[in-house]
């Protein structure tokens, strides 16, 4: 895949949902799902051939709904977590464990896809309609959690059936936009949003708020991402536009910020390995690449010299470039969890955009 040219992969129908294999492997994968009002959704799972510098697809049935969220097992890549609403729900939504075969043969002359190996749909009737997410334990792959209204539910997957474990509920809170496992603390901390603020959980004492960040953005804050290097970092983005990045232990004010976008940021991402990358996508049709070096793992990085050790040069803080190939708005952007200067977005028209970090700040970078 040259630099300078991205892959482009369509779908039939609009989709918002995307996911990067988690799980080790030296293969790019992405996965998304449509989000079609008929009963005909799918899954894409979408290889990249670094041979041919071709996108390959492998295409399941959805019967379930239209889906609204992906996300993947880190220690498992062939497991996904689906959040969709089906026909006819009335807004109430479900969440599926969705195990892909192991080999993922094309169908038979007769059969148009391919058929999950199993479906797990989670238990989470009376406990609200609106799931938001069902996120995958960092280290643990037999734990989860799912955000529905005010409410975490935690699932252990142990048992030959998953089971609810622990409910957290929200005091004097509103209903959850987001929710993420925290890296810090051997992952005890599960962190969610509500309106304009942020508000971390410690799942060892249910309804125990770890710590708060009121009033984080002046709108709405519509998503957050973990730093997987810097542990007690986080970075947010919102309906007015921003991206911050916080330090949880001074939750008082932001430690960087950046206000590139013309509309609501729908996405945000570190870079899992340089966390001074990160990736913004917004309802303006455009991701950001931005560098935070002041702020991120490698800021005190140092090399030695003639003179004794002397401080690394890092590549300045700010925008590095504006990706404007989407027409439509960008619902999610994730990086390649194999190749760490690869990444994907997906606009609602069904678009996928596969781009790469310009060559002249991968090698700002590693020199």
């Amino acid at each position: 895949m040259d630099d300078n040219n991205s892959l482009i992969y369509g779908l039939e129908f609009q989709a918002r949902a995307l996911a990067s294999r988690q799980a080790e492997s030296n293969d790019v994968r992405f996965f998304l799902a449509t989000q079609s009002l008929k009963p005909n959704n799918q899954l894409h799972v979408v290889d990249l051939d670094e041979d041919s510098s071709t996108l390959q697809a492998k295409i399941f049935s959805h019967p379930l709904g239209e889906v609204w969220k992906l996300t993947a097992s880190p220690p498992d890549g062939n497991v996904l977590a689906s959040c969709f609403s089906t026909l006819g729900s009335q807004g109430v939504m479900q969440t599926a464990l969705l195990r892909l075969p192991d080999e993922l043969t094309p169908p038979d002359d007769e059969a148009e896809f391919l058929q999950f190996a199993d479906v797990e749909v989670l238990n989470t009737e009376g406990y609200g309609g609106e799931i938001r997410t069902t996120e995958f334990h960092p280290t643990d792959g037999n734990l989860l959690s799912t955000v529905i209204d005010g409410k975490i539910l935690l699932f252990n997957r142990a048992e030959a059936s998953t089971r609810l474990v622990v409910e957290i509920n929200a005091k004097n809170a509103p209903k959850f936009s987001a929710g993420r496992w925290s890296h810090f603390n051997q992952g005890n901390q599960f962190i969610t949003l509500y309106e304009s603020s942020v508000r971390s959980y410690d799942v060892r004492e249910p309804n125990h708020c770890a710590w708060v960040i009121e009033d984080a953005h002046s709108q709405l804050v519509r998503d957050l991402d973990c730093n997987p290097n810097k542990q007690c970092h986080i970075v947010t983005g919102g309906d007015d536009g921003v991206m911050k990045i916080w330090d949880f232990r001074n939750t008082k004010e932001h430690v960087f910020a950046r206000n590139d976008h013309h509309h609501w940021i729908w996405n945000v991402r570190f870079n899992t390995y340089h966390d001074q990358l990160l990736l913004s996508a917004g309802s303006d049709g455009k991701i950001m690449l931005t560098c935070a070096s002041s702020v991120s793992s490698e800021a005190l990085d140092s090399v030695g010299g003639d003179e004794g050790e002397r401080t690394k040069e890092h590549l300045a803080d700010g925008l590095l470039q504006t990706f404007d190939q989407h027409e439509d708005s960008v619902y999610c952007v994730e990086w390649s969890t194999a190749d760490p200067w690869l990444f994907a977005s997906l606009s609602y028209d069904g678009r996928m955009i596969v781009s790469k970090v310009p060559k002249q700040y991968k090698y700002q970078i590693l020199l």
